[in-house]
């Protein structure tokens, strides 16, 4: 059973930056894929990004390519988002994911542990 804790949140002004990360634990932190979703109010759960169990490969979705990264370091246990260009329309709930299987998905179905969230909020 993996625990994942996020952090990092926050309120931040338009066009700053926020780091995220979620500390993971009670699993091999190098044998998954990890994700990053979010949902924003009355909205559905959405694709932020992931990234493979070496760091190697990653991938986004469509509105958060070229302003969102994904790292992570696995002497640490960690995975970060860091976002850069925020906008109102990034305000959301952001979740990680743990996933254990080879390949990056996108689609939250695919993942087996979540954590409980962080609330990101970004002011015109």
């Amino acid at each position: 059973q993996v625990q994942l804790v996020e952090s990092g949140g926050g309120l931040v002004q338009a066009g700053g930056s926020l780091r995220l990360s979620c500390a993971a634990s009670g699993g091999i932190f190098s044998r998954y894929s990890m994700g990053w979703f979010r949902q924003g109010p009355g909205k559905e759960r959405e694709f932020v990004g992931t990234i493979n169990r070496s760091g190697g490969t990653t991938d986004y979705g469509d509105s958060v390519k070229g302003r969102f990264t994904i790292s992570r370091d696995n002497a640490k246990n960690t995975v970060y988002l860091q976002m850069n260009s925020l906008t109102p329309d990034d305000t959301a709930v952001y979740y990680c994911a743990a996933d254990d299987r080879w390949l990056v998905t996108t689609r939250p179905g695919d993942y087996d542990f979540w954590g409980q969230g962080t609330q990101v909020t970004v002011s015109s």
